[in-house]
């Protein structure tokens, strides 16, 4: 997310909104990891893959073969999975903190900090929960809402897009309602556009004035 300086039409990054930036499994280099410094990332977690390969205590292989060999520690203060963070080195990142983690009982996965600064296992692994959470969304977005369906174009997207999340927080705010608090989004959703007219159900449940315009 940027905040950025139009030039004709060309958007310039001038600096980050937030500096933190979370990746699933991608191709990465090193002059990415250079540029996303330059951008004013600090904090960069990305998910790595398994042909990809470190030289941890002097021994190499790929990290499809280290998630099999780690042990993995008991979940402990801040860290609720079984999880192990130590240094490893690639030819391609150079040296990097790994974070290997599991799931479930039979699935481990990895991350790799990519940060510009050193990070404990429990903040990269915080900051990894909230991509899950950010990715949720997004589902939501275009599984409920149908984001993929706005036809506005230019700066007309951007208001079609925050119509769609201006729909979703009233959803949330409808989930704290007596009346609602059972129903998933999805049946919420479903329940305002089948019974009700916006305009009287926004009169009923919030008091507030609002434009009916």
């Amino acid at each position: 997310m940027y905040e950025g300086q139009i030039s004709g039409k060309k958007i310039e990054p001038k600096r980050p909104l937030l500096d933190i930036l979370t990746m699933d499994s991608a191709y990465v280099s090193q002059e990415l990891r250079e540029r996303l410094h330059q951008l004013g990332f600090r904090q960069i977690i990305i998910a790595g893959k398994g042909n990809y390969v470190f030289t941890i205590d002097e021994k190499k292989q790929d990290a499809l073969t280290w998630k099999k060999e780690l042990t993995l520690e008991s979940p402990k203060w801040g860290i609720d999975v079984p999880s192990c963070r130590l240094w490893g080195y690639s030819p391609t990142f150079g040296l990097l903190i790994l974070f290997f983690f599991r799931k479930s009982t039979t699935r481990s996965y990895y991350l790799m900090n990519f940060s510009q600064e050193s990070l404990r296992g429990a903040e990269i692994w915080h900051i990894w929960k909230q991509h899950h959470v950010v990715e949720c969304f997004w589902k939501i977005m275009k599984s409920i809402f149908q984001i993929r369906s706005m036809q506005l174009q230019g700066d007309g997207l951007y208001t079609a897009l925050l119509i769609k999340v201006f729909a979703y927080l009233l959803a949330l705010r409808l989930q704290a309602h007596g009346g609602f608090s059972k129903l998933t989004i999805t049946q919420i959703m479903r329940k305002l556009r089948r019974e009700e007219d916006v305009r009287d159900f926004l009169a009923t449940h919030f008091h507030n004035p609002f434009s009916r315009t």
